[in-house]
């Protein structure tokens, strides 16, 4: 494909496995891009025709101007799946991906079997957190955000045992063009789905972190306890936790999907 065009915007896309396999979309985290799945894609495709996308305002995607919302992220996950002639879809993603997902859930949940909900939380307040993040990107350029944003994706641990998997993802936060990051900043600050989410009945995994400082073990818990059908799996692992705990989390998505 790679680059596809939805209402003239631009999006980058892959698709890894047989066409006429399940569809599963996988939908990237602040900061990154669709190679945040590589990991997970030589045994997801053997099962599904795996669809990934940089989202709005990271890497090859389109950057529109001013802030964006949960919303309009969510718009484009069901733009890109009408594009694709595809009307049902397995979901799978972590952290602004899963709130991506939380969005669908809610406004078209029609448009998915199964969802996978990782590291991710309903909301993430306050909106000083965010202002401040904002603001030292936009003085010091996606590279002063590179090492606070490592520290709070992986343990201490990690970065010392797997340093070139660290460096991958300095590469890929620093890949994300700036106003794109300030946009989907702003599109986290302003959301708050912790009420939507309690009308959702469907069937979602909520994968945690144990070591998550970001979206919490307690921010899983309260969506678990929200969306009626749900079930939790905990990782052994901090906020990216597919690719500190690959095997893990490729078992434990595949398990649920295919039950």
């Amino acid at each position: 494909m790679p680059i596809i065009d939805i209402s003239g915007e631009a999006f980058y896309i892959e698709t890894d496995g047989k066409e006429d396999a399940p569809p599963l979309l996988l939908c990237n985290s602040l900061s990154s891009d669709l190679r945040m799945w590589d990991e997970q894609i030589p045994a997801w495709a053997q099962h599904f025709r795996v669809i990934r996308y940089d989202q709005r305002g990271q890497t090859r995607s389109v950057v529109s101007p001013g802030p964006t919302t949960i919303g309009q992220l969510g718009a484009d996950a069901v733009a890109l799946l009408d594009h694709l002639g595809i009307a049902r879809a397995d979901f799978c993603g972590l952290s602004m991906g899963g709130m991506v997902g939380m969005w669908l859930l809610t406004h078209a949940p029609a448009r998915l079997r199964r969802t996978v909900l990782a590291n991710t939380a309903a909301h993430m307040g306050p909106p000083s957190l965010w202002d401040g993040r904002i603001a030292l990107a936009r003085a010091g350029g996606m590279e002063a955000t590179v090492e606070p944003t490592v520290a709070r994706w992986f343990p201490a641990a990690f970065h010392a045992a797997a340093p070139a998997t660290i460096e991958r993802m300095r590469a890929m936060i620093r890949r994300t063009p700036l106003d794109g990051y300030v946009a989907c900043c702003a599109a986290i600050r302003d959301m708050d789905q912790r009420a939507a989410i309690r009308a959702i009945d469907a069937q979602a995994l909520i994968i945690v972190g144990a070591k998550d400082p970001a979206t919490t073990p307690a921010a899983g818990a309260l969506i678990h306890q929200a969306i009626r059908g749900s079930q939790v799996v905990t990782l052994d692992a901090g906020h990216i936790s597919n690719v500190e705990q690959p095997a893990a989390f490729t078992r434990a998505v595949l398990d649920f999907l295919t039950a």
